[in-house]
């Protein structure tokens, strides 16, 4: 678990005072990140250096170990992070905003209840794929509904912008950073008021996970400097800042773990909680775009 470079986090303040996304004061910031960095099983795959952590990631299931060892050589070039760039900056004058951008403008007029962030598809399509054709990479006819269900998925997470507290079920999976930093808050259960057992951040190279008993319900939130304002409900950055993820969720019989209960049982839908009524909703998991269309697009955006 990487401490390197972090940025002031938006939900503390040197007063004590409780602020988005994580709703903890500073000490308890810090007794977070101490039981994150020694929780079992460890919250982080990762090279051991230590006996303890040897024996913290001993317990990490092997469906768990074997996604993370196929991702690990996993990066976005340089030319494709600058890209993002360029396509999550603000708008300039006499300038159009980028695509990225746009699906967040979108995305919020939409849903203003937390900071938006975007999925990308690696296979499928997505529900905002048809804006690549003012980019010029897609026939304005050519633009079916996203697919739903994708069990790759990258994310880009704008500077401030945070997820939902949200559980996935019986799914098992990875959360790889790819670029840029992200926090990772993870709950006892799926609950407004839960048990917060542990926070950490995660950089480039690093893997958090999850499974159907350990580490299902997390909050992600991108710590990085998002520019004017404080971050919360309805939060618009003003920055090209960001972190990205690799996100990988296998359904119970692609790991040969199944149990029948009450809970979401595949990655079609999980359940969250709503940052501003404190109950329970359902988000079916369309992506905003798929990772060819935005390849195009990257490929073809000028970095000068």
């Amino acid at each position: 678990m990487s401490m390197t470079g972090t940025q002031p986090s938006g939900d503390t303040a040197e007063s004590g005072e409780v602020k988005h996304p994580f709703h903890i004061t500073k000490e308890e910031e810090r007794k977070l990140r101490l039981k994150g960095a020694e929780a079992v099983p460890s919250l982080v795959i990762g090279q051991a250096t230590s006996f303890d952590e040897y024996a913290r990631q001993l317990m990490i299931p092997p469906a768990v170990m074997d996604l993370a060892r196929k991702a690990e050589d996993l990066r976005l070039s340089a030319w494709e992070v600058e890209a993002m760039r360029k396509h999550l900056a603000p708008a300039e004058p006499g300038r159009k905003v980028g695509l990225l951008r746009q699906i967040l403008q979108e995305k919020k007029g939409n849903d203003a209840s937390h900071p938006p962030y975007i999925r990308v598809a690696c296979t499928g399509r997505g529900d905002y794929d048809y804006l690549a054709a003012k980019h010029g990479h897609l026939h304005p006819d050519d633009h079916p509904k996203g697919d739903i269900g994708s069990p790759v998925v990258l994310e880009i997470w704008p500077a401030q912008h945070y997820s939902p507290i949200h559980s996935h079920g019986h799914t098992t999976g990875i959360v790889f950073c790819l670029a840029g930093q992200l926090d990772v808050m993870v709950y006892d259960r799926l609950e407004w008021d839960a048990t917060k057992l542990g926070l950490l951040t995660l950089t480039p190279g690093q893997c958090a996970w999850l499974s159907k008993d350990t580490y299902a319900v997390h909050r992600v939130y991108c710590p990085l400097d998002g520019g004017d304002g404080i971050t919360g409900p309805g939060y618009m950055n003003s920055t090209a800042e960001f972190g990205a993820s690799f996100h990988v969720y296998l359904n119970p019989d692609e790991t040969a773990v199944q149990r029948e209960d009450n809970e979401s049982y595949s990655r079609d839908r999980f359940k969250y909680v709503h940052e501003i009524t404190k109950k329970h909703d359902f988000f079916e998991t369309h992506s905003d775009l798929s990772w060819g269309i935005l390849r195009r697009v990257l490929a073809n955006t000028p970095l000068t």
